[in-house]
């Protein structure tokens, strides 16, 4: 199975925070390597909050810096036409008489100020903003986790390092962000398929409704796992119905697995049944994928 499926790339989002998207991605992961050992890789791009790691405890090997161009300006070369703070869209660079103030927090990075600079002024040094870990857990799950640093705000270039790592051989699960906004979106952009993870709650079902609308835009097929379900909530299932979403998975509210969720662990330590619940949610994937793919080249 894995040998065909190797290539597949599966995000896990959810439009709000605390609906359990890192327990789910996690737990498949472990569910997977179970049946396929150093074949799984686990990508968490949740940088400003990364916590994959609390469940699948991997020992990490490797750290290194993840940076940014900033500008540095040399004042004796400088000649003052402000064509640096015109150019700059995100007001990065400011010229206020004879000197040039610089605010890497709102640096994009983009160099123009350095191209524009008639004198070579303007040189582009590295910021570091984050931290890119690489380890392994057990099953020989493929590890890696970015990490903000605090007091930056610019998350997708950490974002960016840990999806770059993406290996095709392996069969990829990408962590996401909660919400739908940009470090979201940058996440789940190129994936082969969404899980979006919600909650039975008016709350849950708002945000779910902006991250379905959000992964159709982007063209990625979705699926949905109901964690903390009572089936008491109808007007979820009325909309899930409504859209014609499929339900991959349900997760009801018990003890063993809040019990086992507060100690670190996954589904599969809560009950055995969930490993063959979740490998049933990855067979739904796969022939989702492979009729989105059949369709997209018809």
């Amino acid at each position: 199975m894995m040998g065909k499926d190797a290539q597949l790339t599966i995000s896990v989002a959810a439009g709000k925070g605390g609906t359990g998207k890192t327990l789910v991605s996690c737990s498949l992961a472990q569910a997977l390597a179970v049946e396929h050992p150093d074949a799984v890789q686990v990508l968490d791009c949740d940088v400003e909050e990364p916590n994959a790691a609390i469940l699948l405890h991997p020992e990490i090997s490797a750290r290194e810096d993840v940076n940014i161009l900033v500008p540095e300006v040399d004042a004796s070369k400088c000649i003052h036409c402000s064509k640096c703070a015109h150019v700059c869209e995100v007001g990065a660079i400011a010229a206020i008489g004879k000197a040039v103030l610089t605010f890497h927090d709102l640096c994009s990075g983009c160099g123009a100020c350095a191209f524009v600079c008639p004198t070579g002024a303007i040189t582009e040094v590295p910021l570091r903003i984050g931290e890119l870990a690489h380890g392994q857990s057990a099953g020989g799950i493929d590890f890696w986790e970015g990490r903000l640093d605090v007091g930056h705000q610019r998350a997708t270039p950490v974002t960016n390092a840990v999806k770059n790592v993406i290996a095709r051989e392996r069969l990829a699960i990408v962590d996401a962000p909660p919400g739908t906004a940009c470090p979201m979106q940058e996440a789940v952009a190129d994936t082969d398929y969404c899980i979006l993870v919600t909650e039975p709650t008016p709350f849950g079902l708002a945000n779910l409704r902006e991250a379905v609308e959000t992964c159709r835009r982007m063209e990625i097929p979705c699926g949905i796992v109901i964690n903390r379900d009572r089936g008491e909530y109808d007007e979820m299932d009325e909309y899930l119905a409504a859209e014609g979403l499929r339900v991959l998975m349900r997760v009801p509210e018990r003890r063993e697995i809040a019990e086992a969720y507060s100690r670190g662990e996954t589904l599969i330590a809560a009950t055995d049944e969930w490993r063959d619940e979740l490998l049933a949610m990855y067979e739904t994937i796969v022939e989702a994928v492979a009729l989105a793919r059949r369709a997209a080249s018809a």
